[in-house]
């Protein structure tokens, strides 16, 4: 599956299709999220426009690349639970958007990736610090974005921005001896992924009018199926295709980044899983010393198989079936039924 460009139906992505969604009105439902996106592309392509010219191409790089659009889909599903997609709805998600991509910047920089969305990472065209300053500068615009429609949406900026950087800052630290990793990092991926996620959720409640009561499920859904959906990316991670993902294989383990299946693999006491860390560890600190990252693609290929990836995506199953039980406060109808299908579809992708 490639990325989608700007401005393409891409709801398909997520298993949002006609297929799934039969019936007068799933059909309603599936045309009024590919209206809201558009809207949304066109505010974003109208928001990332800046007049120096050097900020205009990095801020607009990749967002020109494709993507998901996970966040604002989510937002326009959850809008259609109050008014529908509203003008305030379609801002917040495009702010929301805008949040993701600056985060992106600064994650390929930390984690030293070397493509991104199939592209080159923006740091391996314009440097780092140009990089840096590009995702500062999305943040930057999208709490312009979020400032024009009021403190409500300026605290849910600052609160998720907030999570974002924690997130971030207690990866690159790591665990310490008293935390227990596998938690420490599903509460990373909480703050990582999970808080934007709830965010656009939230935001599509809040900013289409729709009954309050809705607005806590909704943090809720959008939580578990974020960690869902970075569980799933640490499965991804390990594809051998660079085609589908985007990514070369193994890009988060050979940064020295550790995913779910290499911490789930820490939990083994077996001769193999022990030797099958060792070697990762090994090869992460030959590569930081300068050594070619392929002397990680034997080891990361036999990650691949072992039976603590397919873990991972069991757990990343359990968190998606989580998120839907949080629906249960939803009347029954095809938002509900779209949004269990959105559930599933992170915990079921493969890019």
């Amino acid at each position: 599956m490639t990325p989608s460009a700007p401005g393409s139906p891409i709801t398909g992505q997520l298993s949002l299709t006609e297929r799934v969604f039969a019936g007068p009105g799933a059909r309603r439902l599936l045309a009024a999220v590919e209206d809201g996106l558009a809207r949304v592309d066109e505010h974003l392509r109208s928001e990332l426009r800046v007049t120096d010219a050097l900020a205009n191409a990095t801020s607009r790089y990749l967002y020109n690349a494709g993507g998901k659009r996970v966040r604002p889909t989510l937002a326009l599903l959850t809008s259609q639970l109050g008014d529908g997609v509203t003008d305030e709805v379609v801002e917040a998600a495009s702010a929301l958007e805008m949040t993701h991509l600056g985060s992106l910047y600064h994650d390929d920089v930390m984690d030293v990736a070397d493509k991104r969305r199939g592209v080159p990472a923006a740091h391996a065209v314009w440097g780092n610090n140009v990089a840096i300053l590009t995702g500062d500068l999305l943040f930057s615009r999208a709490s312009q974005i979020m400032a024009r429609l009021g403190e409500r949406a300026i605290r849910i900026q600052a609160d998720t921005f907030e999570r974002l950087v924690l997130g971030q800052m207690h990866e690159t630290v790591g665990a310490t001896e008293d935390d227990d990793p596998v938690e420490f990092y599903l509460q990373v991926l909480s703050d990582k992924t999970g808080s934007l996620i709830a965010a656009a959720a939230q935001a599509g409640v809040i900013f289409s009018n729709a009954d309050p009561v809705f607005e806590a499920p909704m943090v809720v859904f959008g939580e578990k199926a974020g960690v869902a959906f970075q569980l799933l990316d640490d499965v991804i991670d390990l594809s051998p295709d660079p085609g589908e993902t985007g990514k070369v294989p193994g890009t988060d383990l050979r940064a020295g980044v550790p995913t779910m299946p290499f911490l789930l693999l820490g939990q083994r006491r077996d001769a193999d899983a022990v030797r099958l860390r060792e070697t990762i560890d090994e090869g992460v600190e030959r590569i930081a010393e300068g050594a070619d990252p392929a002397i990680l693609d034997g080891p990361l290929a036999e990650l691949r198989e072992h039976e603590t990836t397919e873990a991972t995506r069991e757990l990343a199953h359990r968190y998606s079936l989580e998120a839907i039980d949080a629906l249960e406060p939803l009347p029954e109808g095809p938002v509900r039924d779209a949004l269990t299908r959105f559930a599933r579809a992170v915990a079921d992708r493969a890019s």
